[in-house]
């Protein structure tokens, strides 16, 4: 057993390992196989930690600064766990001048991360962005689906409380 082969077991189920082989397995000698298996394997396993990478690697033949190009490129996907819920916070203009930032600054205090970190217990990530196209109601916050526009910080609290 490789070194990765031994991380992957301590983060993920055996389940888990079972479905990523077969992921491999069914694009494996496929032309730009690398990218589904990148999907599939981010959707099976929420995230492709450094270990995961060197085994889909191996797995493909291909050099592992190619894969890591390739997860590093796309935001789609994720190196490290995610939350249940994603927090988005707008500071797009119109959001940033209505108190984006106080409003983002406020979440991060709420639950104890920063922008781009995820809590311990896994069921939030945050994230800023730059507009999401609902400027009329800035300052708007999404929760993964969910929209929250005209949001005060002192109604943060309860927004978040809505999600545990």
């Amino acid at each position: 057993m490789t070194m990765d082969e031994t991380e992957i077991l301590k983060e993920f189920s055996p389940e888990q390992i079972v479905k990523l082989n077969e992921i491999i397995k069914k694009h494996k000698g496929k032309p730009g196989g690398l990218i589904p298996v990148l999907e599939e394997a981010q959707v099976s396993l929420e995230y492709l930690p450094m270990s995961v990478q060197k085994k889909i690697a191996r797995e493909l033949n291909l050099p592992l600064s190619r894969v890591y190009g390739v997860v590093t490129f796309y935001s789609f996907f994720t190196m490290t766990p995610r939350g249940k819920y994603t927090v988005r916070v707008c500071l797009g203009t119109a959001c940033y001048v209505r108190g984006g930032k106080a409003i983002s600054e406020t979440v991060e205090k709420e639950l104890g991360i920063n922008e781009g970190e995820t809590t311990p217990d896994r069921m939030f990530t945050l994230e800023t962005i730059r507009c999401l196209g609902a400027c009329g109601l800035g300052p708007v916050v999404v929760v993964n689906e969910d929209v929250h526009g005209r949001v005060k910080s002192s109604k943060v609290r309860e927004i978040l409380s809505q999600y545990k």
